[in-house]
């Protein structure tokens, strides 16, 4: 049903690409997602949920707002987007400061999911270093001589960048920022990544592919196969983040 309805929708919305995200399993049914992509890279992303794979419904892009209301929420997914979170029993707080500002203090699960997948990709959202290249103009597109990393150098966490607005780019001084190529080198690599050891680095078949897996988000797996154009990032797990994982290093 994916392989059908995944260029259809492509076609229907007249997106340059579209990627198979993940799937969110909730208790009573799970959400398949889709990431459509235009020209410029960088640009923010629509994303589009499915309950069959078949029907596809378009997600508003995530706010602050939102964002701040769905850190609040814990626990499995309901599998119905239509199911209401009441704050006022999860936190009372945020809640009281809703109210004050004339907003109810609920949060539908369909803004819970847009928070979801705003913040698994800004944590672990992962391409290869020289996948994608900057123009002078700011735009970012598909490097055509890329040829994939070498094993060598698909080992390295340095080698893998979050495919986001940089965060940690910003604050390095001028000498750390001289051996950069700004083509190339302008997003986060992922060795900085706190806490440390919230990555697992694995070669699987007999080393023809590199497997990173994400132990902060549980489900997140991205694969790269050295020297060829060949890779990508799929999730597939309960939506909840392992708050836990400073205890288990």
């Amino acid at each position: 049903a994916l392989g059908a309805s995944l260029p259809l929708l492509q076609r229907d919305y007249r997106f340059e690409r579209v990627w198979f995200w993940g799937c969110i399993q909730g208790l009573r049914g799970a959400y398949y997602i889709a990431e459509g992509l235009g020209p410029n890279l960088a640009a923010p992303r629509s994303r589009l949920y499915s309950l069959n794979c078949l029907d596809w419904s378009l997600l508003t892009p995530a706010t602050k707002e939102i964002l701040a209301l769905a850190e609040q929420l814990n626990g499995r997914f309901q599998g119905d987007p239509s199911f209401e979170y009441n704050l006022a029993e999860i936190n009372a707080e945020a809640a009281a400061r809703l109210t004050e500002g004339g907003k109810e203090p609920v949060i539908t699960e369909e803004a819970r999911l847009i928070a979801t997948i705003e913040q698994i990709d800004r944590a672990v959202g992962v391409i290869p270093r020289g996948a994608f290249v900057k123009t002078p103009l700011g735009s970012v597109h598909e490097n055509r001589h890329f040829e994939g990393l070498s094993l060598l150098e698909a080992k390295k966490l340095s080698s893998y960048f979050h495919f986001t607005e940089p965060v940690n780019l910003k604050n390095k001084t001028l000498l750390e920022k001289a051996d950069l190529d700004p083509s190339i080198d302008f997003l986060d690599s992922l060795e900085h990544d706190i806490p440390r050891g919230s990555w697992s680095i694995q070669l699987e078949k007999g080393g023809t592919v590199v497997v990173l897996r994400s132990l902060l988000w549980l489900g997140l797996t991205f694969y790269h196969v050295p020297m060829t154009k060949q890779f990508g990032y799929v999730y597939f797990g309960t939506g909840e983040k392992n708050l836990d994982l400073p205890f288990m290093l």
